[in-house]
């Protein structure tokens, strides 16, 4: 007997599952004719229907089987056995690695609420983005309502939430699951809510970014809610060092605002004016003056978060200017 919840809705089509999954259509076949993997629903025109627990199982599967494990030893599994073990996989995986590289390394832990977000991460192209801090998957959850019902495997680093509208329910599940699970950073990917929303989720220590997203951006997202936890962790010497120097001069900023552009919104001079007081600010919570531990260990935060925001903006910048031609130069500050 197949160990599934047959509670959940059957509504999606075979090929949704695979482009969800990653798996082929003729794979997902094959596993349900020889292994008894899925027993999908089926309408008066015998086409399949698959839950969302059947797309959590083929991409996990997907995920193990690419790390050597055969289908008929896991094909009946149910989600949460193959979540423990590609689990125990990742982490002897990550052992592994650390004998080899003397403990160089520092494993991200993301714990994944989204389907079609767990794999993105899970292909080998965007993992190429953490060579240096690899990307462990403790736990993918189809939606808030499984997550908050769950218990995870591990306490992850960071919470990873893909969403396609924020509202009020929502933003209190966020709030929820984030002490539910223990994560110590929460980022919230998007595609539609009200700006008042978004700015109390960011109000209160959240990464909000509206899709679409790209790879690299979103590699830099995790890179700096990893960033912000060292420095609340090591303290304000530590924090300054996870961020990247700056990259322009106020000099080069100034210039750039004062340029005429082609974009009609103005973007250079917004943006360098952004980059500008994001640069202040960030100087401005590294020199401000600690009374206790606790004011260190906010000053370091503070600092960490804006100057993760400022990098963002600059390269962001960067982008504009090779829209406009303009010639940016690598100067510091």
């Amino acid at each position: 007997m197949i160990d599934r919840d047959d509670s959940s809705m059957a509504i999606h089509k075979i090929g949704a599952v695979s482009k969800f999954s990653g798996v082929p259509t003729y794979t997902l076949r094959v596993w349900e004719s020889q292994h008894a993997t899925f027993e999908p629903r089926k309408t008066a025109g015998q086409h399949r229907l698959y839950s969302d627990d059947d797309v959590l199982k083929a991409t996990l599967l997907k995920r193990l089987i690419e790390q050597g494990h055969a289908i008929s030893n896991i094909g009946r599994l149910g989600t949460q056995s193959l979540n423990a073990l590609l689990l125990n996989q990742g982490t002897t995986n990550h052992l592994s690695g650390m004998a080899q590289s003397d403990g160089d390394q520092d494993t991200v832990s993301i714990a994944i609420v989204g389907l079609a977000l767990a794999t993105r991460l899970g292909t080998k192209k965007f993992t190429l983005n953490f060579r240096s801090n690899p990307v462990q998957i403790t736990d993918v959850f189809t939606d808030l309502t499984q997550a908050l019902a769950s218990e995870v495997q591990q306490t992850p680093d960071i919470l990873l939430v893909k969403l396609n509208s924020l509202h009020a329910t929502t933003q209190l599940d966020l709030h929820r699951l984030a002490a539910h699970c223990g994560a110590s950073q929460v980022i919230v990917l998007y595609n539609f809510g009200p700006e008042q929303i978004v700015e109390s989720l960011k109000s209160a220590g959240m990464l909000a970014r509206r899709e679409p997203v790209s790879d690299s951006d979103l590699s830099e997202l995790i890179q700096s809610a990893r960033a912000t936890y060292n420095g609340l962790k090591a303290g304000p010497s530590t924090a300054a060092t996870t961020v990247k120097p700056r990259q322009y001069s106020e000099e080069t900023l100034a210039r750039v605002a004062a340029m005429p552009a082609t974009v009609v919104c103005e973007c250079p001079r917004h943006v360098a004016e952004i980059i500008s007081q994001l640069g202040s600010f960030e100087q401005y919570s590294m020199e401000c003056l600690n009374a206790s531990t606790e004011d260190a260990h906010l000053h370091a935060y503070l600092s960490t978060v804006a100057g993760s925001a400022r990098a963002l903006f600059e390269r962001a910048l960067q982008v504009i200017a090779d829209h406009e031609g303009i010639e940016l130069g690598q100067e510091e500050a």
